[in-house]
């Protein structure tokens, strides 16, 4: 007597063979059924001990767009090269502008291909002048070739570190599956070679079949109590926001009060007021997301005034300003915010909760945006911890003493203090710390004492000590994270997000 196995168990049993292993998708292209259904097919006939499944990991490699553009256009880095040496930089060192400029390259281009020219091996870069090596071949970029291998489906013929310099790049996006081939077992043979037919089978009792008393005349799915269930991944709060909420108690813990305020801003709040020039490279395109949309004219104009002021004419007797441009247009253009630091503007000038009487402690951990180039530390928006104390002869001591207290409410001991220019804090200093997992100290925050010329034009008289910290950082010390695109961002890693535990 044969034996009677569902319909798509039957297809697979007579499709696959003993000695040639066939996967999943060559099953279903054979059985004219989907992937999905033959999926469910093998995993019962292996359960069975009728096919034994063998699997394997397969790596396939794409060129992202920023990729394929490159891959047409060149890598910044050779169109930099071919600009130097044509602009003579193989014999004598050329202006960086002019070549920058011939090169045709713009915006984050630019810093691209700075950040790769002397790694190549095409030259050196300082002093505002770039040369190039008479010996370097552009024509011979492992990288270019790369790209070019990728597109043309043949990426195995490729180096693994320059595919991993690609991946790291953004220029290949590299996706991962599970390749499952099939082979019969001895036993699947033999139930062969003894007779098998399909039977019509349901899996469920259905308000149809009862009504219509079919249910009596079908055949029911046997109920395997032994096969594994369907896993379900429950929501829940990301390890991010989870974090977020746990430096937002530490700080109320610490006697702060939280700040809240607009993403998009007038460059006043984001740049004007903190002393930032307005040629500065930070406030252009370059680094700074331009919202095409009407200006904010709702700003206090005696402070508008007394900003100007500080930035043509300086504060106090020494005070020399910057003597460069400034337009009220450009202060009342709109942006989406580089950082929180406007949010402080805005209420240390009374603007949003009126005027403060010292002591003040204020905080936020809110998102801002920035046109970086992204690797494992860089995203295009990221959270800030910004926080200001504003009281009495406070100092630096002051300060390192309350950043060595709040890391340490995250087990985090080993802070590290280092000089450094701002143009709204003097002295400042940006702090360090070390990865658990690779050694390195990185970068976690920036610092300092608000200048005069930050202070005096919204009516404060006392000190102010101030800084912006990265959550994301923070994270990478917390649990060891090496790419914080794991955790945030399209390419997060879901399961790592699942499994990872907050820790207290």
């Amino acid at each position: 007597m044969s034996t009677r196995l569902p319909d798509a168990q039957v297809a697979v049993l007579e499709t696959a063979s003993a000695t040639d292993a066939l996967t999943i998708d060559e099953l279903a292209d054979a059985t004219g059924r989907k992937p999905e259904t033959v999926t469910g097919a093998v995993f019962d006939l292996r359960d069975a001990g009728l096919v034994a499944i063998e699997e394997q990991e397969e790596s396939t490699a794409s060129l992202t767009d920023e990729g394929e553009t490159y891959r047409e256009a060149a890598l910044p880095e050779v169109r930099l090269y071919e600009a130097a040496r044509d602009a003579g930089a193989a014999d004598d060192p050329a202006p960086m502008g002019q070549v920058i400029g011939a090169s045709g390259l713009e915006g984050p281009e630019v810093d691209i291909a700075l950040s790769n020219y002397a790694r190549k091996g095409y030259g050196d870069i300082g002093g505002g002048e770039i040369t190039a090596a008479a010996d370097a071949d552009p024509e011979s970029d492992a990288e270019a070739a790369a790209l070019d291998a990728v597109a043309a489906g043949d990426a195995e013929s490729v180096d693994g570190d320059t595919l991993d310099q690609l991946e790291s790049r953004g220029l290949v996006a590299i996706s991962e599956r599970t390749v499952r081939s099939v082979t019969l077992t001895d036993d699947g043979v033999t139930l062969l070679m003894e007779g098998v037919e399909a039977a019509q089978t349901v899996d469920r009792l259905t308000p149809e079949l009862l009504t219509s008393g079919e249910w009596r005349d079908v055949e029911f799915t046997e109920y395997n109590v032994e096969a594994d269930a369907d896993e379900a991944s429950g929501g829940k709060v990301h390890i991010l926001r989870q974090t977020a909420d746990r430096v937002k108690d530490t700080l109320v813990g610490m006697g702060f009060e939280e700040m809240e305020g607009p993403h998009a801003d007038a460059d006043f709040w984001i740049n004007d007021c903190l002393f930032m020039p307005q040629d500065h490279p930070a406030r252009t395109h370059w680094d700074r997301f331009a919202l095409d949309v009407p200006p904010i004219h709702d700003l206090p104009e005696d402070l508008v005034d007394r900003v100007e002021d500080a930035h043509r004419n300086g504060v106090g007797d020494d005070g020399d300003g910057y003597h460069s441009p400034w337009s009220e247009e450009f202060a009342r253009a709109v942006a989406l915010r580089g950082h929180t630091t406007s949010l402080s503007m805005r209420y240390l000038s009374g603007e949003a909760v009126g005027d403060l009487e010292p002591p003040q402690r204020y905080f936020s951990v809110e998102k801002v945006y920035r046109n970086d180039t992204l690797d494992p530390t860089h995203l295009l928006e990221f959270f800030q911890i910004e926080g200001w104390v504003m009281a009495e002869d406070l100092s630096v001591r002051d300060l390192m003493g309350t950043f060595e207290e709040f890391y340490r409410q995250f087990g985090i001991t080993d802070v590290q203090f280092k000089p450094h220019y701002n143009p709204y804090t003097e002295p400042s200093f940006e702090l360090f710390g070390r990865h658990p997992e690779t050694g390195e100290l990185i970068e976690i925050g920036n610092s300092g004492m608000f200048r005069p010329e930050v202070l005096e034009p919204l009516g404060i008289d006392c000190d102010v000590m101030a800084w912006g910290l990265a959550l994301e950082r923070l994270l990478m010390l917390m649990y060891g994270f090496e790419d914080i695109r794991d955790v945030h961002g399209t390419l997060c890693d879901l399961e790592l997000l699942r499994e990872t535990e907050v820790l207290y």
